[in-house]
């Protein structure tokens, strides 16, 4: 694809005897949202994992804006501008939302964590932060307490960090997770806005959410891609429906 941000070449990753990643080759156009669903246990989150720089693939290569980063470590993959969300949250529930999106743009800009009670109240820290709750539809709960906070802003705090980042690219592992039907729609609500700004790579299992924002849908089963197209001819798919979508209750629905 000649106008592809991220470029999967070949990507292949084995734990014992299962491969979680089989000979995976995908491209990501720029300024798309690009899903990949798939049941538990077809390698989703491992593939996040790999692009992130988090996991080693065994084999393959991975370009992202013309570059090689297969061997890149995960901070130098935030500076080129690819950013990540994940599947269980991970914030400071004492401080507030502000605070944890600071720290973010702390850690993204290399800073010593030494400092970070002081690091929390500079400008130079807190007014890119309180752009990104802005952009993550939270600035009304930027001086709330995590702990304070629901589920669903949870989630959406944990966006607002990843866009601190100023990434080119969001990798979202499972945003819906745990939202109830009010929360879900807002969070599909953000990320339809982000997608006029960002290149988004989304898993989900929330198939309502899936089809109402991806421009394709890439399928993948046992590590290995079975379907990639735009979401009329994936839903069509008989071997995505017998495999997957026939399962999905929501799919007949959307």
């Amino acid at each position: 694809m000649a106008d592809a941000l991220l470029t999967i070449e070949g990507l292949i990753k084995r734990f014992g005897g299962v491969v979680a990643s089989d000979n995976v080759l995908l491209d990501v156009a720029r300024g798309e949202l690009h899903a990949i669903i798939g049941p538990n246990g077809a390698g989703k989150t491992t593939l996040i994992g790999q692009l992130a720089g988090e996991i080693v693939p065994d084999a393959g290569r991975i370009h992202f804006g013309g570059r090689d980063i297969t061997a890149l470590p995960v901070h130098d993959r935030s500076l080129l501008g690819l950013g990540r969300t994940f599947q269980i949250t991970s914030l400071f529930a004492n401080f507030t939302a502000l605070e944890n999106v600071a720290l973010a743009v702390q850690a993204h800009a290399g800073h010593s964590f030494r400092f970070w009670q002081d690091a929390r109240k500079e400008a130079e820290l807190r007014e890119p932060a309180r752009a990104a709750l802005d952009r993550a539809g939270l600035s009304h709960r930027a001086d709330t307490s995590v702990a304070g906070m629901s589920h669903g802003e949870h989630r959406q705090l944990e966006l607002a960090m990843a866009l601190a980042t100023r990434p080119q690219m969001l990798l979202l592992d499972e945003p819906m997770a745990g939202l109830g039907p009010d929360e879900s729609s807002r969070m599909v609500k953000t990320l339809r806005g982000l997608k006029r700004d960002l290149t988004i790579l989304l898993i989900e299992h929330d198939m309502g959410a899936v089809f109402a924002l991806a421009d394709r849908i890439t399928v993948l089963v046992y590590g290995r891609i079975i379907a990639s197209g735009d979401p009329a001819s994936i839903r069509a798919n008989a071997e995505v429906r017998q495999a997957y979508l026939g399962e999905q209750e929501a799919v007949a629905h959307v």
